[in-house]
């Protein structure tokens, strides 16, 4: 009896049959996941929209506020006098005249000098400060009695002063000096400065020169008035004024306007936005002619888009009531519809605009802050389509996302199944294998019996 021929297993089939048979299982799974990565496409395409929707409202929510637009600047004829920085939320625009008469100026005194600043002992004491928080007293030891000593002293001793060593050139043979200066502008922060009780001190040392605390003084309007500082934060609402210059006969105008470009350039950004957003639904909509049969984008033709462009363009279409002006559509501020369906913007008519109504602009933008006005229009149309419990673009996002839930779930009970299925297969050919293993044996047995026998 002839003996079995196999190739490879017992049984003659593949040594990989299983795998074979269960990546043939797995076709459904690869579909499952195909349907996936598209859907994911769409859910990634649904959130891009949703961003560009979102940014829409940006530079609209702090352009205006009841005060009027947001972003006002300050003026001054001449900035090397006065400078200063505007709050545009406290700020009224308006014009003033402000003359600089004095400085306000820390109270200071500088010392006799020394030829040097680490060596000279100017003996042990005390130096006995008079401030308007009473007196304050600085103890000089052996330790600490050279110029940069008693400096040290000063500064850690919390009397409210501030001392340097100062080199003076103009004073060869002893160009080292002690300066002192209080923390503090204005009479309020006077220093009378010390009585000196040093003893043993290898030269004299005193106060050669002493400079008292004085109020700036300048005419507001040509009133004339006084402060402790250089920077004044309360003869103009809104405005940080910082005088930098005694000019007594030269009153500087100083003026609070409305920044121009930076409101026409938030306007832009708007209009950019919304274009954005257009656009977006635009090329979804469009047809892919590349190919053998013309198709459109992922998104195209589906139903949200629709929603999402109609209440883009009704913010721009629809008039606005209950606004305190005359100015009742967006287009008479230099923003309309172009032949592409996107928005234009003419800034030079709408700073035209806003330099002859500047509050009629701002009203029309503003309303009541709530219920009337195009930025409360603007946001109470795209909450509409962003809202995360019933937006419309919220609401496709979380289809996607359940789908993709599904799908997932699909794909892990498959996998548990294919995992049984695979455990059920190599069994069975395990058992194929071990019965074929056998017949062979037996085949292989009687083929070697000799002729005649059995």
């Amino acid at each position: 009896m002839a003996g079995f021929r196999v190739s490879g297993m017992a049984s003659g089939l593949p040594p990989n049959i299983v795998d074979q048979l269960m990546e043939a299982e797995r076709m459904p799974i690869k579909n499952m996941e195909s349907q996936k990565t598209k859907t994911e496409d769409k859910l990634k395409l649904v959130t891009d929209l949703e961003t560009k929707v979102s940014d829409i409202t940006k530079n609209l929510t702090g352009l205006v506020s009841r005060k009027g637009f947001t972003d006002k600047q300050f003026v001054s004829g001449f900035p090397d006098v006065i400078g200063g920085a505007v709050n545009p939320e406290m700020a009224n625009t308006g014009e003033w005249t402000l003359e600089v008469l004095q400085l306000a100026e820390k109270p200071a005194a500088v010392s006799n000098g020394f030829p040097d600043k680490d060596e000279t002992r100017l003996g042990v004491g005390y130096l006995k400060f008079k401030t308007e928080q009473g007196v304050k007293e600085v103890y000089v030891n052996q330790n600490n009695s050279t110029l940069e000593g008693v400096a040290k002293a000063i500064n850690d001793s919390g009397t409210g002063l501030r001392a340097t060593v100062v080199n003076d050139r103009s004073k060869k043979d002893n160009p080292y000096k002690l300066q002192i200066s209080g923390l503090g502008t204005g009479s309020d922060n006077q220093v009378e400065f010390p009585v000196i009780y040093l003893l043993d001190g290898d030269q004299d040392f005193y106060f050669d020169e002493s400079r008292p605390a004085k109020n700036a003084k300048y005419k507001l309007d040509g009133i004339e008035l006084e402060s402790g500082k250089n920077q004044i934060d309360d003869i103009i609402p809104g405005v940080s004024i910082d005088l930098k210059r005694a000019a007594p006969g030269q009153p500087v105008r100083l003026n609070v306007t409305e920044n121009y470009e930076s409101i026409s350039n938030k306007i832009k950004s708007f209009v950019d936005a919304y274009n954005a957003a257009l656009t977006f639904i635009q090329n979804q909509n469009k047809l892919n002619t590349n190919g053998k049969n013309p198709t459109l984008g992922p998104l195209g033709g589906d139903g949200m888009l629709r929603s999402v462009e109609n209440r883009l363009r009704s913010i721009i279409q629809d008039p606005q009531f209950g606004v305190a002006t005359s100015i009742s559509r967006i287009n008479e501020l230099g923003i309309e519809f172009n032949r592409n369906g996107t928005l234009t913007f003419n800034p030079e008519k709408f700073n035209a605009k806003v330099k002859m109504d500047p509050m009629g602009v701002a009203s029309f933008f503003q309303g009541d802050g709530f219920n009337t006005g195009f930025t409360a229009t603007v946001k109470r149309n795209l909450t509409a389509l962003l809202d995360s419990n019933f937006g419309t673009i919220s609401g496709r996002k979380k289809s996607y996302q359940s789908r993709i839930d599904q799908v997932n779930q699909r794909i892990e009970n498959k996998e548990k199944q294919l995992v049984k299925t695979e455990e059920n297969l190599r069994r069975k050919f395990a058992n194929l294998e071990e019965k074929m293993s056998k017949l062979q044996s037996q085949g292989a047995a009687a083929g070697a019996m000799p002729r005649g026998q059995g």
